[in-house]
């Protein structure tokens, strides 16, 4: 099944894609591929799941593989302002193209749909559900090996859309310090647990700041459980991200993708190996 496209429509395979709880998964546009799809998902808003979907697509793009990006934050589009990607996604009679970013990789996001970047999208449930799906159905994916889905915060109707309705492999948690967002990861991997999806990591963003001058680690937001959460789920990966002006910088620059590799390094090494 390493070769999956997720096209049912021409295997003979009789996998969990095709039979799981009878749901049927949507089918790419004709002439579009792509092999994984990994869910970055998180019980709140404000963690930074935008950026460590960011962070995964050019880990994983450095590494030479083919990645997308599809930001199904409708409400909250974030993921072209991190690529510095302001252009309208252009399309045809029969698709979408997505739009590149400068390392790549491949993005679609209703922002760069809008005629205008700052106009907020004032939709109902099942419309931006909707919408989600034709992000999947209605691109002309283009030999993706890796495609990271920026999902939106909690765990209602469009979280429930992508993973019923796409055929994700695989989910990456984000989290921060705080005891609160413990308990709302929690409510993630609980989710992930009821559709039988695969939790590769947890990635707890705005973890520590590290003193330039004296080297020592400080944590800003208290003081991180993250490990006991993730022993307590048999999640085996936790990755760290520090508070660094510099990641801030980047992506407010639109140059998410000039910064140092490492960052999800151990996530990016399971999802080589395993998926």
């Amino acid at each position: 099944m390493s070769d999956c496209t997720h096209d049912c429509s021409n295997c003979g395979e009789s996998c969990a894609e095709r039979e799981e709880q009878g749901i049927q998964k949507e089918k790419l546009h004709e002439g579009a591929k792509v092999k994984k799809v990994i869910a970055v998902m998180s019980g709140k808003g404000g963690v930074g799941k935008s950026l460590v979907t960011s962070l995964l697509a050019c880990e994983m793009q450095r590494r030479g593989f083919n990645t997308a990006i599809l930001d199904a934050d409708m409400t909250g589009p974030s993921i072209p302002q991190a690529f510095g990607i302001h252009e309208n996604a252009i399309g045809t009679e029969d698709f979408i193209l997505p739009s590149r970013a400068k390392n790549g990789t491949q993005v679609m996001s209703m922002n760069i749909l809008l005629p205008d970047e700052t106009e907020p999208v004032v939709w109902r449930g099942p419309v931006i559900a909707g919408m989600v799906t034709q992000f999947w159905t209605e691109v002309m994916w283009e030999d993706v090996d890796y495609m990271f889905v920026d999902m939106p915060p909690g765990t209602g109707d469009v979280p429930l859309t992508v993973f019923q309705s796409l055929p994700v492999d695989a989910v990456v948690i984000v989290t921060s310090p705080q005891e609160l967002v413990s308990m709302i990861v929690e409510k993630s991997v609980k989710m992930t647990a009821m559709l039988n999806l695969p939790v590769i990591g947890v990635v707890e963003n705005m973890s520590y700041f590290k003193c330039p001058d004296c080297g020592k680690e400080h944590n800003i937001y208290g003081r991180s459980v993250i490990n006991q959460v993730a022993a307590k789920y048999g999640i085996e990966i936790v990755e760290r991200l520090p508070i660094d002006p510099a990641i801030a910088n980047a992506v407010d620059d639109g140059k998410v993708d000039t910064l140092p590799g490492g960052y999800v390094s151990e996530i990016c090494d399971f999802i080589k190996l395993a998926l």
